[in-house]
């Protein structure tokens, strides 16, 4: 799939999607037993600094935001972005408040990506999305949807050791995610 050929709302969304994978990823433990890299030893003193600083509340946080670590967050319109069988909620965010509204998930399971991104085009063509062609950016399996023109999905699913880690960003239609 050629990025310059996807519409702006899906990289709108692979973007937010991919703050939240980002997000989720600074605030992780590593895992036992596991040496750090130079450049995870540099950012976690980084964030250990940040982390010490006490910082005021975001201006552009509205009252319709929401956002969990390891759970999904309250209302999260499931009908719209339903959990796959077996997985492990990463983390989740919903903006209701918004127009588009925005929706993110990020999980993982020991399955391989295509099986992830078949789910999710089931649930999500059932809904009405219809697929865009391309099925890669670069070699991870990655997939865009979108709904009367204006409402899109994307969803990424990189393979680590055989655990594959979903992250799907949502705009869509505020009456969409009721």
């Amino acid at each position: 799939m050629k990025v310059s050929g996807t519409p702006m709302p899906a990289r709108l969304g692979l973007f937010a999607a991919g703050t939240v994978l980002l997000a989720v990823s600074a605030c992780s433990a590593p895992s036992p037993g596991a040496a750090p890299s130079p450049e995870a030893s540099a950012s976690t003193s980084l964030a250990s600094a940040q982390a010490s600083t006490t910082a005021p509340p975001s201006p552009s946080a509205s009252p319709g935001t929401s956002a969990a670590v390891g759970a999904l967050v309250a209302g999260f319109p499931q009908k719209l972005l339903p959990v796959m069988p077996g997985a492990k909620i990463v983390a989740s965010s919903f903006d209701k408040s918004s127009s588009p509204a925005t929706v993110a998930l990020v999980g993982s399971l020991a399955a391989k990506p295509a099986a992830v991104v078949d789910f999710y085009t089931k649930a999500l063509e059932a809904q009405g999305f219809k697929a865009v062609p391309g099925n890669l950016v670069g070699s991870v399996a990655s997939k865009d949807f979108v709904r009367a023109g204006n409402e899109t999905v994307n969803i990424a699913v990189p393979e680590v050791a055989g655990v594959s880690t979903f992250t799907i960003g949502a705009n869509v239609a505020p009456e969409s995610v009721k």
